[in-house]
């Protein structure tokens, strides 16, 4: 293609730290184990892996996984600029909202049904709120 940018895969570490942060940022947002692992399509072992490391963890993620990761960090950026106060930040995606999209369910609910697109329109929703 002309034109297009060439990006060279992520390293194993990159992988790791991208993977790490997502994680934290879902246990702040109170998601389950269940959640995490369905929200990043990661298994519980890598899961488990992730939380032991002591900053040896390396993993191999696929394009899907990293999508994932990188909409759960945009997440948390958009929270941060509608957000000051960290109750509401952290506390925000497991609390209902009545929006047409969310209809009564909390934004985790809808990302943890386990689909790209689930929680690409999650975020959407709440990008939108930052604007």
């Amino acid at each position: 293609m002309i034109g297009a940018i060439e990006s060279k895969p992520l390293s194993r570490s990159q992988c790791a730290t991208g993977l790490r942060t997502a994680t934290l940022v879902l246990e702040k947002w109170q998601a389950s184990n269940i959640q995490i692992c369905k929200i990043l399509r990661i298994s519980r072992s890598t899961l488990l892996r992730t939380r032991q490391g002591n900053g040896q963890l390396t993993v191999r993620l696929d394009s899907d996984q990293m999508k994932r990761i990188s909409l759960v960090l945009n997440i948390h950026a958009a929270l941060r600029t509608i957000f000051d106060n960290p109750k509401n930040l952290y506390g925000f995606p497991s609390l209902a909202n009545q929006n047409d999209f969310f209809n009564g369910r909390s934004p985790l609910e809808i990302m943890s049904q386990g689909d790209l697109i689930s929680l690409y329109e999650t975020y959407q929703r709440i990008d939108a709120l930052s604007v």
